[in-house]
Order: C-alpha cells, then sequence, then structure tokens
C-alpha cells in the first residue's frame, strides 16, 4: 500500500462524531482530524506492516491518523536523533505524543537519553515526552537498571512545580510506573512523592496525593511483594 491509498483509506473512514470526542478530551491538534479510533487504526497498520519510508511520508501528511499509523509502522532500528527531534517538535497534542513515545520512540537507541533531555525542556510536550518516555520505558524496558529508573525520580521531584495539565499528568504517571516496577522502586517513589507534597505548588500536591494514593495501595504492595 502507498502513501495515496493510506490517505484515501483514512478519508474514507472519517466520523466527525468522533472528532467532537476527541476535542472534549482535549486532542485539539492543529493537522486534519479524521476522527478514527486507535484501535482501528492499529488494525490498518498490521495491514501495511513495517515501512520506514512511508512512516516517514505520512508523518509530513498533516493528516492527525497517518502520523498514528506511522509510529505503528516505522522502524525503531532506523530512528536517527535527527528524525526523533522533528518528531517530537511537531508534537500538536497529547495523543501524538503518547502514541508516538508508546509505540516507537521507547524502542529506540536513544531511548533514555531522550526522555533525560525532553523533561528539562519547556515546550508544553516536548516536555510532556520527556515523561511518558519515563513511564513507558518503566514498563515495557525490561532491562533497564533500578538505578537508570531511580535517577528519573530526581527529575520528577525537581519538574513536579509544572502546572500545565498535560505536562502534571504525565510527571505523575511516570512516578507511578516507576513506582510499580518492584519494590525497591515503590520505596524510592514514595518517599519521592513524600518530598513533592511538600513543595509550594497545587500541581506538585496533587503529583504526590494520587501517585501514594496508588503505590500504597493493597494492590500494588501485594503486586510487587512489597508491605501491605
Amino acid at each position: 500500500m502507498d502513501y495515496d491509498e493510506v490517505l484515501a483509506t483514512l478519508k474514507a473512514q472519517a466520523n466527525p462524531t468522533n472528532v467532537a470526542g476527541m476535542n472534549r478530551f482535549g486532542i485539539r491538534p492543529q493537522t486534519t482530524v479524521y476522527g478514527i479510533s486507535v484501535v482501528e487504526l492499529r488494525k490498518f497498520a498490521k495491514t501495511i506492516g513495517k515501512n520506514h519510508a512511508l512512516a516517514l511520508q505520512l508523518w509530513n501528511s498533516g493528516v492527525h491518523e497517518a502520523r498514528i499509523i506511522a509510529t505503528v509502522i516505522a522502524d525503531p532500528k532506523q530512528v536517527t536523533e535527527a528524525q526523533m527531534g522533528e518528531w517530537v517538535q511537531s508534537f500538536d497534542s497529547w495523543d501524538i505524543c503518547d502514541q508516538c513515545c508508546l509505540n516507537l520512540f521507547r524502542k529506540t537507541a536513544f531511548a533514555h537519553a531522550k526522555a533525560i533531555e525532553w523533561s528539562a525542556q519547556e515546550a508544553e510536550f516536548v516536555k510532556r515526552a520527556g515523561f511518558t518516555m519515563m513511564a513507558t520505558l518503566a514498563v515495557h524496558d525490561k532491562k533497564a537498571a533500578d538505578d537508570v529508573l531511580a535517577a528519573y525520580l530526581t527529575i520528577i521531584e525537581r519538574e513536579a512545580g509544572d502546572e500545565r495539565n498535560f505536562v502534571k499528568k504525565a510527571v505523575n504517571w511516570a512516578l507511578r510506573q516507576i513506582g510499580k516496577r518492584n519494590a525497591n522502586l515503590n520505596t524510592l517513589a514514595i518517599q519521592t512523592s513524600e518530598h513533592i507534597q511538600g513543595q509550594h505548588s497545587k500541581a506538585a500536591r496533587w503529583i504526590a496525593k494520587d501517585a501514594l494514593r496508588e503505590l500504597q495501595s493493597e494492590a500494588v504492595q501485594k503486586k510487587i511483594g512489597g508491605k501491605v
């Protein structure tokens, strides 16, 4: 399937009702939006298969759903730092940020370095990408050592005062996912949450309270073999 066929297929599936629903959930990209669900996009992407050249074309198409498909069919081994830099700077909604990090960027050789780099950036969706990377790596990178993930907790504490909604939710997400990895990281994440709780910031207090509720829950403690 080529570029024109992909775009024609997406356009034929346009759903204006879903576009309105996406808008209510804060998904308001500057690109063209057809309102196709991620589930359907993933099914479609599987029929295409891995095709890095096509992924690059689709990312530049100006179509939101085409960009999501690009994150699925791109080859992580062919992704360069330059490509990651270009794509992250063009993030224009939280869902494209999260889908790209989950489907593609976390699988690259630069994943951990970019998590640290982007978390210090000012642009809202670039910064969100840094913490989304931390969250997804905590879940999916089974080879990551505890000290690598523990180092993220210092960054999380440092950035917990960012009041922007899409940033603070990603910071919270990263904190919770690291803390659910194992008993050792759970203890460290709880300590970090308690430190964050003392910050003079509404966002920080929300992040800490929400994280502690989950990290100290009976369900999480049983799962990681901690104290109940």
